[in-house]
């Protein structure tokens, strides 16, 4: 949009979203501005009512944030003493709302040449500055995206949860993206407990070299140029005894180079995954620390200061001046030979929504050692792996010289690999877990007449391993990769299905509990164009269409209602069939003798009291599955650990300690005798190195 002409002023209002930033910006503008903070957003949806008139254009009722009375009467008294009030909210499409929402709430005129915006991607004072050069209007196609993500939101929300209510448990909750991201969670869990591991086994070889103290150890590969997988024990003997008397001769050496490339700098999803994978950070501790560095911190003498950029970003995209400084400390701390030779950045992708900087220090001079007194630990922690991130991206690759050798003995060839680094580039200052062991350094003096005499052999037996549970920053990395959500809806999705118990975090590792699978279950059923991947992900294409301009907000909402409103009237009538009462159970309350009846709780079923509020006992529920334990022949029970991931146990624990994570069944195992477990459409044995499985009704036929 065109910018408003400037006039001059005297007395200048400048509104920022968060009280942190208001000192270090007034320091920077000196006299004749004032600068206050609305804390966030003033204007929202009703928490009573949907909010949203479908019988009229779809028009949202917006009203005044509860508490918030006292802020805007306060601001009110400022803008009537100032000649020109700035907006300078966060500069994203939440950013341009909430100024939209200020206007509104302080009864301004949009079109007063006095109400300006203006937007800043860092907190310092050459930012600030510039910022003030350039004012604009406000950006209503920004403001109608957030409109839009608000609306369809909203009316998820408030169509779908009551029926979770009815079916399930009040207070549950469901969401156009964080249902899908529940099921996405689920399909992972449901791949893992149908998982059937398969054996293989690895054979290295210890080989002797005239002249040489350490052993040569190589990894059999197969047949000549034909790759072979060790598949059984038998296998692995034949091999053996094949190899009986074999000479070993060195058929091929090949040496290399092989460039790492420095990595981009962070973006919002790649900061909370690698937060997460190498600080232990969850997604809203990164970005909660990362507001506080990009708000500001006191430094001294230098005052409060702006640490970072904007924090939510998905462009890789740096400054000419940030490249120019970055430059400038790796060439005077590590010289020429270690800058990078051409510009590092993503390319550009469709669903980048802002012409935002990446996550990157504000000025490189304030190395992690010069800020570390006025940090928090989790404050210099993260900002340590921005700024190391950020000045290795302007760094040259590292470079390592590679060997490959081709080791053949009979029909039989193992290969060796190596490498080592010959220049460390950006590893200088940042390495990952991949960069951080240096892979196998051969004898110097190996070639195609090296003499080689066999030592031993080693083998060992291993299993496929399932695809791993979830972490935040795998979640995070799958919802980006699948265009599900955008960089300030990662950390809130996970927050609310973890604060609605329908996840379960044990160490890293992210499991479904019980309450999760029967939403989950609920959603698929009822609404599977809502839990959707693709439709979500269309709906974000959507969203960012109409913050370029080119789809209208309500075009989008009016689009989408008929379908809900019409899955939701047939999932009514469906719940109508269904009597939406207690299980009522033979377990006997021992307080009053009703019987007792099962409820849903935060972490799954549990039994309770039907007489409430008169009688309040409650009870574990322990769900028999009709199988018995191998180990004592009593009943074996759905059970949960402390943090809600469900498992098999015995009734008479803590007697019986027996447990298994998958289900087990009937069934005894054919090849063993020991019991076996259900895995989806199948069964195995729950002895991996038994390895016996075939399809659930095999066993019933014979």
């Amino acid at each position: 949009m065109a910018s408003k002409t400037t006039t001059t002023k005297k007395n200048s209002l400048l509104i920022v979203e968060s009280p942190t930033k208001v000192k270090a910006i007034k320091k920077f503008l000196g006299n004749g501005y004032d600068v206050a903070a609305s804390n966030g957003h003033v204007r929202d949806l009703p928490k009573s009512q949907m909010g949203v008139d479908v019988e009229h254009d779809f028009e949202p009722k917006y009203i005044t944030i509860r508490g918030k009375g006292d802020v805007l009467a306060d601001l009110r008294k400022k803008v009537k003493k100032a000649d020109h009030v700035y907006l300078a909210t966060d500069p994203d499409r939440e950013g341009e709302a909430i100024s939209w929402h200020l206007i509104a709430a302080l009864k301004l005129d949009e079109a007063d040449a006095k109400i300006q915006r203006v937007t800043f991607n860092e907190i310092t004072k050459n930012a600030v500055k510039e910022a003030m050069k350039h004012p604009r209007d406000i950006d209503m196609n920004l403001v109608d995206a957030q409109q839009a993500r608000r609306v369809l939101d909203r009316m998820v929300g408030y169509s779908i949860s009551p029926l979770l209510w009815s079916k399930i448990k009040r207070g549950l909750s469901a969401g156009r993206v964080q249902s899908v991201a529940l099921r996405i969670i689920a399909d992972r869990e449901e791949e893992i407990e149908s998982f059937i591991p398969s054996e293989y086994w690895t054979l290295d070889v210890n080989l002797a070299a005239e002249g040489e103290k350490k052993p040569l150890v190589a990894h059999y590969y197969g047949t000549g140029n034909d790759k072979k997988e060790i598949k059984s024990k038998e296998e692995l003997d034949k091999i053996c005894a094949s190899l009986k008397g074999a000479k070993y001769v060195v058929s091929d050496v090949k040496k290399g180079e092989r460039n790492k490339k420095a990595p981009l700098p962070f973006t919002t999803s790649t900061l909370q995954q690698e937060a997460s994978k190498a600080l232990n950070f969850s997604t809203q501790k990164t970005m909660r620390v990362a507001q506080q560095l990009y708000e500001g911190i006191e430094l001294g003498k230098q005052g409060t200061v702006g640490l970072i950029t904007y924090l939510r970003t998905d462009s890789t995209r740096v400054s000419d001046e940030a490249v120019a400084a970055a430059n400038a400390y790796i060439s005077s701390n590590f010289g020429d030979k270690y800058l990078s030779e051409g510009t590092t950045a993503k390319k550009s992708d469709a669903k980048i929504q802002d012409a935002h900087e990446a996550i990157r220090p504000t000025y490189v001079e304030n190395t992690p050692v010069v800020v570390k007194e006025f940090l928090s630990r989790d404050q210099f922690r993260l900002y340590q792996l921005i700024w190391r991130r950020f000045m290795a991206s302007r760094m040259a690759p590292a470079k390592y010289e590679t060997t490959s050798v081709k080791i053949d003995a009979g029909e039989h060839r193992f290969t060796v690999a190596a490498s080592k680094t010959v220049f460390d580039g950006f590893l200088n200052v940042y390495t990952d877990e991949d960069d951080q062991i240096e892979k196998n350094v051969l004898m110097k003096n190996l070639d195609i007449n090296t003499k080689l005499s066999f030592d031993s052999f080693d083998s060992a037996q291993h299993f496929t391993q399932p695809a791993p549970h979830y972490t935040e920053a795998s979640l995070v990395h799958d919802l980006e990769a699948l265009g599900i959500g955008r960089p300030s809806t990662y950390a809130p999705t996970i927050s609310t299905i973890l604060a609605r118990h329908y996840i379960t975090k044990e160490n890293k590792a992210i499991f479904i509990t019980e309450l999760g699978q029967a939403v989950n279950k609920m959603m698929n059923d009822a609404f599977p164009q809502i839990v959707d991947v693709n439709f979500t992900s269309n709906m974000e294409a959507l969203l960012d269409g109409i913050a370029d301009g080119n789809v209208k907000w309500k075009t989008v909402v009016e689009n989408f209602y008929p379908d809900l409103n019409e899955a939701v009237e047939a999932a009514e009538k469906e719940m109508e069939k269904i009597q939406v009462q207690d299980e009522v159970t033979d377990e006997i309350c021992p307080n009053c003798g009703r019987n007792m009846v099962i409820k849903y709780g935060p972490h799954g079923k549990f039994l309770a009291c039907p007489g409430f509020p008169e009688c309040k006992n409650t009870m574990p529920y322990f769900e028999k599955i009709g199988v018995e334990c191998p180990k004592c022949g009593k009943d074996l029970v759905l059970k949960r650990t402390r943090k809600g991931r469900i498992y098999y146990g015995c009734i008479g624990s803590p007697e019986c300690d027996f447990m298994s994570w998958a289900r087990p069944v009937k069934e005894k195992c054919p090849k063993c005798g020991k019991y076996m477990v259900a895995k989806s459409n199948k069964l195995a044995c729950s002895d991996q190195e038994c390895g016996f499985s075939c399809n659930k009704d095999e066993l019933k036929k014979e």
